[in-house]
């Protein structure tokens, strides 16, 4: 499942792990700490332990690499699931002082800096591995120019997923008559609510992460100075763009009844059932639900039933949104030996094992040098073809991913006006980014 950041309750656990950072044990940081004696992947590692943390949905997630590594070198991994939610306990238990060898971490620039990674995490611009990650991988990880996270795994697609025969019944051919922009999509959206008997979207809000996403595709025509802009408090969430976007979502959407009757308790797995019945025509989600679509469904039988397609504002560019289980971060522990045995394993995982790894997991490789593995569905497939030109999400060009979720919960339950729903997230924004320090708030 997409997880979505606390930002509030973070924003605590940010101050406190200020504290946990004076250990003295630690390294600082600086120039001198990126220096490291080159990484062997195989090199014996007998006795060494290392811990990972993992959320508790991702756990099984290393497996098969943790167990290679072992294998290859000796060294035992312990992988720990950090009880739900996991954004939200990580930072508390790094400040009470404990703190892994490993642990994955969406590795954005809204969610990288709750750990402190200056103070806590290896840098790792000199990795073997870090010139194989295609382009977008390698726009992930990286703090004020330096990387800390290595990126195993492609950063999710947000799409739109289709039941072939709702839009056949609709009178749609694919692909000829997809959407070219979102004006187009809710267009078919009506073609849809009017020709057949399915619901045009499938909304969640009861899971509500969800919701955030009908507006994020309305967000991709603001350019980098924009962004730049109110990552220095000179641009507001609450700029007419945005709310535009999230009235449109409100009026063009759900009060015109593209989404399905239930959709104020709506769930992710129910979004998964519902388009796999063809009981709505359309999804707008992100990777997890492809990942959900692969659980309980064989490649032919999604091949047979269901497509994928890109969308944004103004054109079919996909946009992608990084997720925790893309990043793996290595911590400063004040021991050398687990330090230079983190890197190491990172450098096994995106090394020797890599082409095993994606295999077995069935997932696409961050790497151009290492194919995909055969048998991914067609859905999957239009993915990684649209990830190279994607546009990054909010979470990956804001310095803050605000809870957008959460107020646009409450609009749908008819408690907040669109405008009302811009300024909180826009007051969240700017108190979490004045806490984390960010020049101009």
């Amino acid at each position: 499942m997409k997880r979505v950041l606390p930002a509030l309750v973070l924003m605590c656990a940010l101050a406190l792990t200020a504290t946990a950072c004076s250990d003295p044990t630690v390294d600082g940081g600086g120039e001198n700490s990126r220096a490291a004696p080159a990484v062997d992947p195989t090199a014996r590692l007998d006795g060494v332990r290392l811990t990972m943390w993992t959320a508790q949905n991702t756990v099984t997630a290393p497996r098969q690499v943790i167990d290679a590594f072992e294998k290859a070198t000796g060294a035992t991994v312990d992988a720990q699931a950090i009880p739900d939610l996991y954004e939200q306990n990580v930072p508390t238990k790094l400040a009470s002082g404990d703190r892994p060898d490993l642990m994955f971490w969406q590795p954005s620039v809204s969610t990288l800096p709750f750990v402190q990674p200056r103070q806590n995490l290896l840098p790792l611009d000199d990795e073997p591995w870090v010139n194989e990650l295609g382009d977008t991988e390698k726009s992930l990880g990286v703090i004020d120019g330096t990387r800390y996270a290595a990126v195993v795994t492609s950063p999710a697609m947000l799409g739109v997923y289709y039941n072939k025969d709702v839009l056949r019944r609709a009178g749609i051919s694919v692909p000829g008559q997809l959407p070219r922009d979102y004006g187009e999509l809710l267009k078919l959206g009506h073609t849809i609510k009017d020709r057949t008997d399915a619901d045009a979207f499938y909304e969640a809000g009861g899971d509500k992460w969800p919701l955030q996403w009908q507006t994020q595709v309305q967000l991709t025509d603001l350019d980098r100075q924009w962004w730049a802009g109110l990552n220095k408090n000179e641009r507001k969430w609450t700029d007419p763009v945005v709310v535009k976007a999230i009235t449109t979502y409100k009026e063009k959407l759900l009060d015109a009844g593209l989404a399905q009757r239930g959709h104020r308790t709506g769930t992710f797995t129910g979004s998964a059932d519902a388009l796999w019945k063809g009981e709505v025509g359309m999804v707008l989600n992100v990777t997890s639900f492809q990942s959900q679509l692969q659980a309980l469904h064989s490649t032919a039988e999604i091949d047979r039933r269901l497509g994928w397609f890109p969308i944004s504002n103004s054109d079919t560019t996909g946009l992608y949104s990084p997720d925790q289980t893309n990043g793996v971060v290595a911590f400063r522990t004040g021991d050398t030996k687990r330090q230079n045995a983190a890197r190491q394993f990172l450098a096994f995982w995106l090394g020797p094992d890599y082409a095993d790894y994606v295999k077995a997991m069935r997932i696409p490789s961050v790497q151009p040098a290492v194919p995909s593995p055969d048998g991914l569905p067609e859905t999957a497939k239009a993915q990684l073809k649209a990830l190279p030109t994607a546009n990054g999400v909010f979470q990956a060009k804001a310095v803050v991913a605000p809870d957008t979720h959460l107020y646009l919960a409450e609009m749908i339950y008819g408690k907040k006006t669109p405008r009302q729903v811009a300024q909180a997230i826009q007051d969240q924004f700017a108190q979490v980014a004045k806490a984390q320090g960010a020049p101009g708030f």
